[in-house]
């Protein structure tokens, strides 16, 4: 049987010999399979079986995943630092700024499309990603602490932190259980919230207002605070996924996918927290 993390459920259990590759695309929202669900042992183990360490060359080691997660967070913060300087803020209107960060959204998507349905993890494209996301939440958060709210960035940046390290103590504190239910629940609520926001972004464009009000006022204060737990929820997901695969003995390669799941992640928290802490301090929120 095989496991139900994302890593892995590209390869076959091993067998004394070397994996092979199935060609099955990888969700590109955060990096999760929408094929299976979390719960099935690797190798068809008992639940509660304690996984010892893989003693083959090349498996994932949970070291090859903080240096790789660490790397694509480098890049991204290097490519926000230096976009936040050296590109201006269009201090007439948001629409100047808007419009690159839009372009590095749009990069970024192409960047992560096109790994998700490559058959192994490119860190070139990895990179590229994040890079571009980078761009993207340079612009962005400098846009909203010039025009919406000074020092919200700061906030953000720390809510941020502050909800990934409770996330992770929770998880390893077996606080938070991954299930069947749990996988279920969060997938389905994630494509409902990002089916909305893309309808509200459509009425935007074509009405030239707020579309249909889901990003502003006190709709945008609860769903913000959804996008919120959606993205501490996929956090959780990629704890046990990571976890399965070091026990499951990925090709180290893999890595760079966990990595790649993890930072598209943490983007997706702080763009939420970013738009919830600047509608907390609009005065028609209360």
């Amino acid at each position: 049987m095989r496991s139900t993390n994302p890593v892995l459920s590209r390869w076959k259990p091993r067998s004394g010999r070397a994996f092979e590759s199935e060609r099955q695309p990888v969700a590109v929202l955060a990096g999760v399979n929408l094929h299976k669900e979390p719960g099935t042992p690797p190798h068809g183990r008992p639940h509660g079986h304690a996984y010892g360490p893989r003693a083959a060359d090349g498996a994932m080691t949970m070291d090859d995943v903080v240096v790789r997660t660490g790397i694509t967070l480098g890049v991204a913060v290097l490519a926000a630092v230096l976009s936040w300087i050296l590109l201006p803020v269009d201090r007439a209107g948001v629409g100047g700024s808007y419009a690159i960060a839009g372009a590095a959204a749009l990069a970024a998507l192409a960047a992560a499309m096109t790994q998700a349905f490559l058959n192994r993890p490119s860190p070139a494209l990895i990179l590229a990603y994040t890079a571009f996301e980078g761009v993207f939440l340079g612009v962005l958060s400098n846009t909203v602490s010039t025009h919406l709210s000074p020092g919200v960035v700061v906030q953000a940046v720390l809510g941020t932190m502050t909800t990934f390290a409770a996330v992770l103590i929770a998880h390893r504190l077996r606080l938070i259980r991954v299930t069947r239910r749990f996988y279920g629940f969060a997938i389905a609520a994630a494509l409902g919230f990002l089916l909305l926001m893309a309808a509200n972004l459509l009425f935007s464009a074509l009405t030239d207002g707020p579309g249909l009000g889901f990003r502003s006022g006190v709709p945008g204060l609860l769903l913000g605070l959804l996008g919120v737990v959606l993205a501490a929820a996929f956090l959780a997901l990629h704890f046990k996924q990571v976890e399965e695969g070091v026990a499951y003995g990925a090709p180290r390669a893999e890595s760079w996918t966990a990595a790649f799941g993890l930072v598209l992640t943490l983007v997706w928290l702080y763009v939420e927290t970013l738009n919830l802490l600047t509608l907390v301090t609009e005065e028609d929120v209360f």
